[in-house]
């Protein structure tokens, strides 16, 4: 079961993210035409808009006047593991001890399977069949005294080739697996930062590329 998605998140005062993330999965799209989703941060909460079809057939201006803040991340999926029926659209949106939590995932874990028979031994409850779910919530139930010591603990245990993008209300984090089979860039645009799974999408908005995210490395954006 291959998952092949575009990813891509922003994080930027005082620009209009959302736009800037939808013109970042327009750039992603021939990585996935089957659903599109974006989330925003404004420092209190989340906001989420996903449905089946095509970036430009999902988001118009009003949409996208809704997704205010100064955080967002974009994802485009391609029929994988998991259905394709619109409670597979991501980003998936999680409530954790430390408030929303959103995540889009690009890749493939070999052992979700078993990840969530476990989860849902431990009281969670899916309302998806995809994987990014079963990584959303692996980490929101991981001992570690912040964000950043879940994720890692919940690295240990994902087997499989992914790079993700997670937004808190507050953070912007990007995410490569130990073995760096799935690509992440890493770039600024006026200010601010840009993660995206390929680079036409920096490119796109006319941000500089800086570096690939390193194998298993973990970046974290906030202010």
């Amino acid at each position: 079961m291959h998952e092949s998605c575009g990813i891509f998140g922003v994080y930027a005062q005082g620009e209009d993210v959302a736009r800037l993330a939808f013109f970042g999965i327009y750039a992603l799209q021939h990585r996935g035409q089957e659903s599109s989703g974006i989330a925003a941060a404004d420092g209190n909460r989340i906001r989420l808009h996903a449905d089946m079809g095509l970036v430009a057939q999902v988001f118009n201006e009003s949409r996208l006047d809704q997704l205010r803040g100064s955080i967002a991340i974009g994802h485009n999926r391609y029929s994988t593991t998991g259905s394709s029926r619109i409670f597979n659209a991501q980003p998936v949106l999680v409530s954790t001890q430390y408030g929303d939590m959103a995540l889009g995932h690009n890749g493939n874990i070999v052992n979700a399977r078993y990840l969530r028979r476990e989860l849902e031994e431990r009281g969670y409850t899916f309302t998806s069949t995809s994987d990014s779910e079963v990584i959303a919530y692996l980490i929101a139930s991981a001992p570690g005294k912040d964000l950043i010591e879940k994720i890692k603990f919940a690295m240990g245990r994902l087997q499989g080739a992914y790079s993700l993008v997670i937004m808190t209300r507050d953070k912007l984090i990007g995410v490569r697996d130990p073995f760096g089979v799935r690509p992440l860039s890493l770039g600024s645009l006026n200010g601010g930062w840009v993660i995206a799974s390929e680079t036409c999408a920096l490119d796109h908005l006319g941000s500089d590329f800086l570096r690939e995210v390193e194998p298993g490395e973990i970046v974290l954006v906030d202010e």
